[in-house]
């Protein structure tokens, strides 16, 4: 699984792990944070998180059109350097009067453009290893890869986000709105670790970074990769193609990201806040540590060539296992489950699953029979569906949701204690529609892109999730005085069109993949 891959894969993750857990700790809170900071209401709130994630992913396409002409590493070091000013600013404790609103616009704004120079760019560069023919059969597998990595980072970022706003609150004596803003800060230090990996590690992948002259990329025999030459008209094809993908993109991204909008909202005022037995271990960040450390160390044990590796893995195994039966012995009591701690289970999913995923890919492979990427997709939209079905039954017979008017502010309010499995069972099947569509969504576009548009072609796959982003909204608008039911088998019809829709241009999609 890991084997045959070139050492510049590794450092580029592990630079966007860094990145990734600072972001998604500030975006675990961010959502309550605006509605419990500035009194926000949850379409007003809904709308600045949507359009702050629409400019996340939309300015990628500025940041490859600048990568194309003036290189990916230059681009990607900007980028960090500008985040950080932004989360530098969102982790002051302003309050919540209109100068402290301004203040976290702006701060929203240079985060956003810091990610567009930065995520999009990593990307490419990933893609670019594998240009090289000698790795040309390890891209999907390579950004299977990748896209475990960063999660591993997403995995920690709703338990940092919790535990230090409640250190803040509890000894350093913050209030509960200031609180937030030390979970803002944790993105701060992740970028510097970043930026230390990016630069620690340079020599792995250097040669795909861009902007290099002719007679410098000449004198590493490793990088001497022909580029592709193609008509205008194998051109053509090749970006309709990838506009009918971001199309379909779209639709996913508008569906999926609710997970930081309203099933955050649902794990607040309608998931029970207590958890016992059994279930409660499923809120401790290291016992999911744990059962991924026994999936890795079990594929470990059959994929081992030596006796030693196997005993190693073999004793991972056990390790792992008595970790978990000596916290199931010591489960005290109630557990408080906080709403921002569901967002924990999707990149849990993402990195257990992913060694799960590539071996079915990788059997069906061996077969002839494996799906093309954009046959995965499909899937994919078709599996999203099945998960918002799975929370609409689960929402039968429950009431609207229901706001309180406190110190003359409008809160939300708590009105039902449904089981946290619901949210725990969603997000493994979200999951598993994003395991389908979002690594091999990537992967399509740096094979097919046209060479000369690579990074203007990755920043229109971030374009099409900008405007799905954006679209998330339309779940905040829609939650308060509509059936739950209802706004669920909204985004049930979005996913199923979407895959039809996926269905009928597959022959096209598939000539140039």
């Amino acid at each position: 699984m890991f084997e045959g891959q070139p050492k510049g894969l590794w450092a580029l993750a592990l630079a966007n792990t860094g990145e990734r857990f600072g972001y998604y700790t500030m975006l675990a809170v961010f959502a309550l944070f605006l509605r419990a900071n500035f009194g926000l209401d949850a379409s007003t709130a809904g709308w600045i998180y949507s359009a702050f994630l629409m400019l996340v992913y939309f300015l990628p396409l500025a940041g490859g059109l600048l990568a194309d002409k003036f290189g990916y590493g230059k681009m990607v070091t900007i980028g960090i350097t500008v985040m950080f000013v932004g989360y530098l600013l969102l982790s002051l404790p302003l309050g919540g009067d209109l100068i402290a609103l301004v203040a976290m616009l702006f701060a929203l704004v240079f985060i956003a453009m810091g990610t567009g120079l930065f995520k999009g760019n990593l990307q490419v560069m990933v893609g670019n290893l594998y240009d090289n023919p000698k790795y040309a059969n390890k891209r999907d597998s390579a950004f299977s890869l990748f896209y475990m990595a960063i999660n591993i980072g997403a995995l920690f970022a709703p338990t940092a986000a919790v535990e230090i706003k409640e250190y803040a609150e509890t000894v350093l004596g913050y209030s509960s709105n200031d609180a937030y803003h030390f979970s803002f800060a944790v993105a701060c230090a992740s970028l510097i670790l970043s930026i230390a990996i990016y630069y620690l590690f340079r020599p792995t992948f250097k040669h795909v970074e861009g902007g290099v002259s002719k007679k410098d990329a000449k004198k590493d025999a490793n990088t001497a990769v022909v580029e592709e030459e193609l008509s205008p008209a194998e051109t053509k094809a090749r970006v309709v193609a990838l506009c009918l993908v971001f199309a379909v993109v779209i639709f996913f991204w508008m569906a999926f990201h609710q997970n930081g909008l309203t099933l955050t909202y649902f794990a607040d005022e309608f998931t029970a806040q207590r958890s016992t037995g059994v279930e409660s271990m499923l809120f401790n960040v290291w016992n999911l540590v744990a059962i991924i450390v026994i999936v890795y160390a079990l594929f470990s044990v059959f994929q081992s060539k030596t006796g030693q590796g196997k005993a190693l893995s073999g004793t991972l195994v056990v390790a792992a296992i008595a970790f978990l039966l000596y916290q199931y012995n010591n489960i005290g009591g109630e557990v408080v489950v906080n709403a921002p701690i569901f967002q924990q289970f999707n990149p849990f999913y993402v990195v257990a699953l992913t060694p799960v995923s590539m071996a079915i890919f990788g059997w069906l492979a061996s077969k002839g029979k494996e799906p093309s990427a954009p046959r995965k997709i499909a899937y994919g939209m078709l599996i999203a569906a099945v998960g918002f079905v799975v929370m609409a039954l689960g929402c039968v017979g429950l009431p609207t949701p229901q706001v309180e008017v406190v110190d003359g502010e409008s809160v939300a309010k708590h009105v039902a204690d449904v089981s946290p499995m619901l949210l725990v069972g969603v997000y493994l099947v979200l999951t598993f529609a994003e395991l389908l569509l979002s690594p091999m969504g990537i992967s399509f576009v740096s094979k097919v892109a046209p060479p000369k548009l690579k990074g203007t072609m990755m920043g229109g796959w971030f374009v099409a999730t900008a405007i799905g982003n954006l679209l998330v909204g339309v779940g905040g608008a829609l939650w308060g005085g509509i059936d739950l039911t209802i706004v669920w088998t909204v985004f049930v019809a979005l996913c199923i069109i979407s895959a039809i829709f996926m269905f009928v241009m597959m022959k096209r999609l598939e000539k140039v993949a």
